[in-house]
């Protein structure tokens, strides 16, 4: 009967050992993951900060197939800006607000825009470094537009009214 007391007691501290195990595991576990997620919040909070960027140079330009709109992105900040598919370019007037998509191909419908050029693409190329510009081209439906907003991924955005 002695034996029977010590096997299971062994057994006893065998399972609350594996039991401890596991909890501290997983504890270990769940701090790990939320530095991780504190750590890549932060980066991209700071990635924020260091984005910044400006519009020049609206223009209309009224084709009898497809009116569009054509603008200057310059990147005044610190961060490289090369997520063009999250960016997003809205548009008001006076019915409304419009949303374009990006599109890679140079001959997007209405409600898509797609990089004409880039100005002084030397380091990254495809890719607007600090200090570089792009040629944005937009095509419209319905009314001209009045304002126009970019928004990068990041969700850093700037706007500016377009010209009579």
């Amino acid at each position: 009967m002695a034996v029977a007391e010590i096997i299971g007691a062994v057994i006893g501290v065998m399972l609350l050992l594996i039991v401890a195990y596991m909890l501290v595991g997983s504890v270990l576990t769940t701090a790990e993951v939320v530095t991780t997620a504190q750590k890549d919040i932060t980066l991209l909070n700071e990635a924020r900060l260091r984005t910044d960027m400006s519009l020049s140079s609206v223009q209309i330009i009224k084709t009898q197939l497809s009116p569009n709109f054509t603008f200057c992105l310059n990147n005044t900040g610190s961060e490289i800006i090369g997520d063009f598919t999250h960016m997003d370019v809205f548009t008001t007037n006076a019915t409304g607000l419009q949303y374009y998509t990006y599109d890679s191909t140079p001959i997007g419908g209405p409600g898509f825009w797609t990089i004409s050029r880039f100005d002084r693409d030397f380091v990254h190329p495809g890719m607007l470094d600090p200090g570089e510009s792009v040629w944005i081209n937009a095509t419209y439906g319905g009314e001209r537009p009045t304002t126009v907003l970019i928004s990068t991924g990041n969700g850093v955005y700037t706007s500016t009214t377009i010209p009579p």
